[in-house]
């Protein structure tokens, strides 16, 4: 192949191309939105609807720094074979993937609490559902606002 000015296609040329392409591809990043957030947790509950309720969030409201960002769930159960919690999924809207976590419980766990932590892109609404041994779903949601926000390079 030959260059404009009549040269042929070398290595370092066809480098810098292919480097410049993928500046390009990457100059906005992803971001999840509230309609993605939704796609996920109506993948996540197939469909069934989720009552609020049954679920408390532990999260500071108010966030000076997004880079790490600690949370716990608790729901409402007696942890019994015949009523329990089997999953607890935790869901955000403006992260690059909107969900963050999903944790799978048994009764042997004791008591339906996870704590785990997590960055935030932005001020966001935060989602918690949990799936109960007889395929009902509750939910709390949180709005987290948060002053510096990672997950952004500058």
């Amino acid at each position: 192949m030959n260059d404009a000015q009549g040269r042929g296609l070398t290595r370092r040329s066809a480098l810098a191309a292919s480097a410049g392409a993928m500046c390009f591809a990457f100059a906005s990043p992803a971001r999840a939105t509230p309609e993605k957030m939704q796609d996920v947790i109506k993948a996540f509950t197939g469909g069934k609807s989720v009552t609020e309720g049954r679920v408390t969030f532990e999260i500071t409201l108010l966030v000076e720094n997004g880079n790490s960002v600690p949370l716990s769930v608790q729901v409402e159960s007696p942890m019994k074979a015949q009523d329990h919690v089997t999953r607890i999924g935790i869901f955000n809207e403006k992260n690059p993937l909107p969900d963050v976590a999903i944790f799978h419980l048994t009764p042997r766990c004791g008591r339906a609490q996870v704590a785990t932590r997590m960055r935030l892109n932005d001020s966001q609404m935060i989602t918690a559902i949990a799936e109960m041994s007889d395929g009902t779903f509750w939910s709390a949601t949180s709005e987290v606002i948060v002053t510096l926000p990672a997950c952004v390079e500058e």
